[in-house]
């Protein structure tokens, strides 16, 4: 099935646990990434086929998909409210497309397998219900690879670009900004500076210098203050490197998140 024109792909914020579940963060602190979640089916003009989705909560010692028809649901979060436990997001898996993602991660050069077992977990499940409430459009996990090299996770990238002709959306979901220690005042000044760098480097930068600045990103200003550990940044990798030479752009910014925090999304190409 072909689409008469390539998706885009995406580098979302996520933001905290099951904050849509949770009407007072969705209504005030949340509110501004939630409209823009709401205005991504509007950007793409079409529903996709399936979502493909890297989550910055699933590594594994290669890259892996999830396979079931059916996935369950992972509550990778604590110190909730009760109810946040029985969330459902009952979107239908997509093994087929699993496997010609498979074959695709293989035919890189890279080892890919498939896991019936695994279900979705927050940083899928939690935007997703904000980007398609209704839970009807497939969707697919793959997991990051242990290691967090920037330049497999841009490789494979590269792998699944040929997807985005075929109706499958691409996305990345992590936080521009994780340092769940520095939330508050104390975060503002390296979120700021780390979230300049992006923007240079997302936005501005053409597309060589885009990649290379990515592969250095722990030489950028406050890297390691932003990304104590960088599991909610190499989702963006995969992004970019799907959308390698197509322009980026901003689709979400505050300078307040969490009273303090500059947080942003992207979207490449389209």
């Amino acid at each position: 099935m072909t689409h008469s024109r390539r998706l885009p792909t995406y580098f979302i914020s996520h933001g905290g646990g099951p904050w849509p579940w949770m009407a007072d963060q969705l209504q005030t602190r949340y509110a501004p990434l939630a409209a823009s979640l709401q205005a991504m089916p509007g950007q793409l003009g079409v529903t996709p086929k399936a979502v493909l989705v890297i989550s910055g909560h699933w590594e594994e010692p290669e890259f892996t998909l999830m396979s079931s028809p059916r996935p369950p649901m992972v509550y990778d979060y604590y110190g909730f409210p009760p109810h946040t436990y029985q969330i459902q997001y009952p979107a239908p898996g997509a093994p087929e497309l699993a496997l010609q993602v498979q074959a695709l991660i293989q035919e890189a050069g890279f080892t890919a397998r498939l896991d019936p077992q695994r279900g979705f977990d927050h940083g899928t499940f939690t935007p997703l219900a904000v980007i398609y409430p209704n839970a009807d459009v497939p969707v697919l996990q793959l997991s990051m690879r242990v290691g967090y090299d920037p330049q497999q996770h841009i490789a494979l990238g590269r792998a699944l670009a040929p997807l985005r002709d075929e109706g499958v959306l691409i996305l990345g979901s992590g936080l521009s900004y994780h340092n769940l220690r520095e939330l508050g005042p104390v975060g503002r000044a390296p979120s700021a500076a780390f979230d300049q760098w992006l923007q240079q480097t997302l936005v501005v930068s053409s597309a060589p210098e885009r990649l290379q600045r990515l592969l250095d990103w722990a030489a950028a200003p406050a890297a390691r203050r932003a990304h104590p550990q960088e599991d909610h940044l190499i989702p963006l990798m995969v992004a970019v490197g799907a959308a390698a030479d197509e322009a980026g752009r901003c689709v979400y910014h505050q300078d307040d998140f969490f009273g303090a925090i500059s947080a942003s999304s992207f979207m490449f190409g389209g």
